[in-house]
């Protein structure tokens, strides 16, 4: 397969919710290993499809330390959040050069459909979990800067501006 551009931001497609994924077929598995392998050229530990202008709610999360341990996700959605939160500096390719310290449950508990087409619950912790939940909230339309500070976003959109040029 192959890796895929990365939509930049503030590309639309980006604030609008994915569909769900109605069954696993060879061209959603095609998507899927284009998505790892986009995540792996970056490096990164996840990505949604609509990260690369796919608007289906697919994702793949891999925080393993020695990598293809990917979890591909058709169709994710939490049941269940830790009370304790952790912080990690998140990313993404869509608005390259900054990062920020985002807040979220330490674990979470995810159903989703997996590569067999199966309803699976996992359990993730750690950046695995962090991981999980920014690709979610990127097929939900939301980007990891909208849980800053109005101020701290205005900031971090400026100063990728002012990269990019």
């Amino acid at each position: 397969m192959t890796a895929r551009p990365c939509l930049p931001w503030p590309d639309k497609r980006l604030r609008t919710a994915a569909a769900d994924v109605a069954e696993i077929t060879d061209e959603i598995r095609g998507i899927w290993q284009d998505m790892i392998d986009t995540m792996e050229a970056m490096p990164g530990v996840g990505l949604a499809a609509v990260q690369i202008g796919v608007s289906l709610r697919l994702a793949v999360v891999d925080a393993s330390s020695e990598r293809g341990q990917a979890v591909r996700m058709a169709n994710p959605e939490i049941l269940h959040a830790s009370v304790k939160l952790r912080d990690h500096e998140e990313a993404s390719p869509n608005l390259p050069g900054v990062s920020a310290k985002v807040s979220r449950p330490r674990a979470v508990t995810v159903r989703f459909l997996n590569e067999a087409g199966e309803v699976e619950e996992r359990d993730f912790v750690g950046l695995w979990a962090t991981s999980v939940q920014h690709q979610i909230d990127h097929l939900a339309g939301k980007m990891y800067f909208d849980h800053l500070s109005k101020t701290k976003r205005d900031m971090l959109i400026r100063k990728s501006k002012k990269l990019a040029r």
